[in-house]
């Protein structure tokens, strides 16, 4: 019986890569020059934290975060913007949370809306993954395509396609 799986990943090479740079482009920045500016990255939790002085230095990084993610091709929308908290005196430091995996919740909205479909399909979630069987191909494509279309505030990725 045809299946796939949806996921929602982030490829942490891809990761590693758009902070470096981020890192790097920050850096050589001319009006960064002589900012206490720092940029940590935690690979195990997916956390990334800025340090900066001002709400505008902040912005300035983080439309640079976010371009230096479009080029490595990971989507936005696996950014957690935390709220901000003011580190020591007149400093800035922001916690940003990079999603990798689907929680319940989220895994539930997405089967919900398979399931309201109402095409042929089986929808499963198995711990941060769903699996999708049904008996014709044509009818998971059109599970990929509606998924596709609606807007869930994370990334999804279609993987492990079997017929």
């Amino acid at each position: 019986m045809p299946s796939f799986d949806i996921v929602s990943k982030v490829d942490a090479q891809l990761l590693d890569n758009a902070v470096n740079n981020l890192k790097k482009e920050i850096l050589n920045r001319f009006d960064f020059q002589g900012s206490e500016t720092e940029i940590e990255f935690d690979k195990k939790d997916y956390k990334l934290t800025i340090t900066t002085e001002s709400d505008m230095r902040l912005g300035q990084i983080e439309d640079v975060m976010i371009s230096k993610f479009l080029k490595q091709g990971i989507d936005p929308r696996s950014i957690d913007k935390g709220k901000e908290h003011y580190a020591s005196g007149k400093m800035i430091r922001k916690d940003y949370m990079i999603h990798n995996g689907m929680d319940k919740d989220q895994a539930k909205k997405v089967n919900k809306m398979i399931k309201d479909s109402g095409l042929k399909v089986q929808g499963s979630i198995m711990d941060d993954k769903i699996r999708v069987t049904g008996k014709k191909i044509d009818d998971l494509q059109e599970v990929m395509q509606l998924l596709k279309k609606s807007e869930f505030e994370l990334p999804l990725q279609f993987e492990n396609m079997k017929s």
